[in-house]
């Protein structure tokens, strides 16, 4: 069962994100990330097979659904970790198709992951100093000469220890990053993946493994992501916790988009509450439909 979390400072809803009905595939008012007919097949397993999703820019979107929906696969196909059988998709009005995964964090689309990928041996500021785009010492040529890189170095350093201190990680800059706990792993990646100023910043299961007693100030970074101006797409099992901070909730199941909408409003569809429990219950328990509903919303409440 999730525990109580309350964000300190409550989301400002965005309203007005959608044209028309909310329902799978709906058209957005100024889409940032657009995906059309994008497929991913594992031996006879169909694992994505979304027809067209397009999320809200400006805003903070929640993707969810059982385990198993294909929310991490696609996830990987947006962000070039992984090739899709068919499809297109673009971020920013730039086709993503064929892009290799470190062009598209150069582009401003930067994801972190549910198992963290900081680097154990190196320290933690070393870990963030790597997040810097456009580096001139990485040149082989330039970097045999200090005085063309030195200035941007101090820099980069400058800006990695103002991140740190936001994220309340600057006690543990000079320690390897492997020292660090779970939740604290992934504060370093979501401090990583600011050091590049995104556009976009995707989060697989933010909350995933991590301490209760940090799951409040990660909460509130990826609101303060929002204030900032960035747009936020992050996969999450809580269902709370995305009530909570989430503007735009899209539902997958079985590889497909199921439904879409606003959190209050997805909690209720009947193809959410298929998804994960399935709504094929049956007729004889003496159940009412409202009844049967109920129970299932308080589920969902409770998953994990």
């Amino acid at each position: 069962m999730s525990s109580e979390v309350t964000p300190t400072s409550k989301p400002v809803k965005t309203t007005g994100l959608h044209i028309g009905e909310a329902e799978p595939g709906c058209r957005k008012v100024d889409p940032i990330l657009i995906a059309d007919g994008v497929t991913r097949t594992f031996g006879g397993l169909k694992a994505v097979d979304v027809d067209h999703v397009e999320i809200p820019r400006g805003a903070i979107t929640a993707l969810i659904g059982p385990n198993g929906a294909g929310k991490t696969t696609f996830f990987n196909l947006l962000t070039g970790f992984d090739k899709p059988d068919t499809g297109k998709w673009e971020f920013d009005g730039r086709s993503l198709a064929h892009v290799p995964a470190y062009r598209v964090a150069r582009m401003g689309l930067i994801r972190t992951f549910q198992l963290t990928k900081a680097l154990g041996l190196l320290s933690v500021l070393d870990n963030m100093k790597l997040g810097a785009k456009d580096q001139s010492g990485e040149n082989l040529f330039r970097a045999m000469f200090p005085f063309l890189w030195r200035k941007q170095e101090e820099e980069i350093e400058s800006k990695a220890v103002e991140l740190l201190t936001r994220f309340k990680l600057d006690a543990k800059q000079t320690d390897y990053a492997a020292s660090l706990s779970g939740g604290q792993r992934k504060l370093l990646e979501m401090a990583r993946a600011l050091m590049s100023d995104p556009t976009l910043v995707m989060l697989d299961e933010p909350m995933a493994g991590v301490n209760p007693a940090l799951t409040q100030s990660l909460l509130d970074h990826i609101l303060d992501l929002k204030s900032q101006g960035m747009t936020v797409l992050f996969v999450e099992h809580d269902m709370h916790m995305v009530r909570h901070i989430a503007d735009w909730v899209v539902v997958m199941a079985e590889g497909r988009i199921v439904a879409e909408g606003d959190p209050y409003t997805v909690m209720e569809n009947p193809a959410v509450i298929d998804a994960y429990l399935g709504a094929h219950h049956d007729s004889d328990l003496g159940v009412t439909d409202t009844e049967h509903v109920e129970a299932i919303k308080e589920l969902i409440d409770d998953e994990q």
